[in-house]
């Protein structure tokens, strides 16, 4: 895979400032569009946190040079009340203005005319936790995705009564504010080769270990069950998320949300959820690796790759906004109806963990 060089971000940024002066006197006087997430369907507010661990024992492997590897997370979890605590941006200001620069070239997203800093999401920042011990759900985002773009799934279930543990691999993904400050921005640009494909994968489940030993760390004020704890995955997320359930005994069921599953053979001994999309370019390679595999299946029609993620919001929403073409709305969510095909997801994700998991509290 390609660096992505400051440089070619400081181009990107004239670029898209360069397309909005050429828009026309309309473009100036327009307020940017701010994209509005789906509200979760559950009996409960969610609440969310946001924490870091540092792995001592492990060297960043994206950049050596910063020394032991750093992790960051947000927990979303059932609130008590969310009374007088405002929802929680989807991203940092920071983060926005990283995500404003890189979305264009890694995903053909508007150069400018959105306010990528406005989007709020339905979780309200340090709302005081639901009494009961509650599953706990790991999250591992699609390969060079931002944990934020699982912010409608993990507040579906955190509605739902579980607690979500949404986890960051900085270096790889887009962006992520550390907690000094600083951005991280990615390191990758375009397909990864086989090498770097390993290298993302077994780097996730490394993290995602991380967490899971140090679960009783994060500041939820409530107590996450670890008998019963499970793990959902987009694309390279998907593909971690299985290995580290065929490792990991602490795993009890695992959906992966389009991810191959071919680095290793799949055990068979955890409940498992298969869903993919009928557009996706690599339907071969997935269909390949999960022929003969025990699991539920669901295969979403009309659909593409980030219609499980906040694109199938975001997307259909840009698009008729005027900011995208049909060609980008089709190549990452699908022609179709994409907040029908994301309450699939939900549904599914919901009834997979309810069933593997149980009650959410007791």
């Amino acid at each position: 895979m390609k660096p992505l060089s400051r440089r070619t971000l400081a181009k990107a940024a004239l670029l898209g400032g360069a397309s909005a002066a050429h828009a026309g006197p309309a473009a100036h006087a327009a307020a940017p569009f701010v994209p509005v997430l789906p509200a979760p369907t559950g009996p409960h507010p969610v609440g969310v946190v946001r924490h870091a661990f540092t792995d001592r024992g492990r060297t960043d492997p994206w950049d050596p040079a910063r020394g032991a590897r750093q992790v960051v997370v947000s927990a979303v979890y059932p609130a008590r009340t969310v009374a007088g605590l405002p929802r929680a941006p989807q991203l940092t200001a920071a983060e926005a203005a990283a995500f404003g620069l890189i979305a264009p070239l890694v995903r053909g997203l508007p150069a400018a005319g959105v306010d990528w800093a406005g989007t709020l999401t339905h979780a309200h920042a340090g709302a005081p936790p639901l009494p009961g011990r509650r599953p706990v759900v790991l999250y591992t985002p699609g390969g060079g995705d931002a944990r934020t773009l699982g912010s409608g799934l993990a507040e579906e279930l955190a509605g739902h009564g579980a607690v979500v543990v949404l986890v960051d691999h900085p270096g790889e993904a887009t962006q992520v504010e550390l907690p000094d400050g600083t951005v991280r921005e990615t390191v990758l640009f375009g397909p990864p080769d086989p090498a770097t494909f390993r290298t993302m994968v077994d780097t996730r489940v490394a993290d995602l270990r991380l967490v899971l030993d140090r679960l009783g760390e994060l500041p939820l004020g409530t107590v996450p069950d670890p008998r019963r704890t499970g793990i959902y995955g987009h694309s390279a997320g998907g593909t971690a998320a299985a290995l580290l359930a065929a490792r990991d005994p602490r795993i009890r069921a695992v959906a992966d949300l389009e991810g191959y599953l071919d680095l290793e053979p799949w055990p068979g001994h955890r409940p498992l959820l298969l869903m993919d999309t009928e557009g996706f370019e690599g339907a071969e390679r997935i269909a390949r690796s999960w022929a003969g595999l025990r699991a539920r299946r669901r295969t979403l029609r009309a659909a593409n790759h980030w219609v499980f993620t906040d694109h199938a919001a975001v997307v259909p929403q840009v698009h008729a906004a005027g900011l995208v073409t049909d060609a980008v709305r089709d190549g990452l969510v699908g022609p179709g109806d994409a907040a029908a095909a994301f309450a699939t997801v939900r549904r599914e994700l919901r009834a997979f963990f309810g069933g593997t998991l149980g009650r959410t509290g007791r």
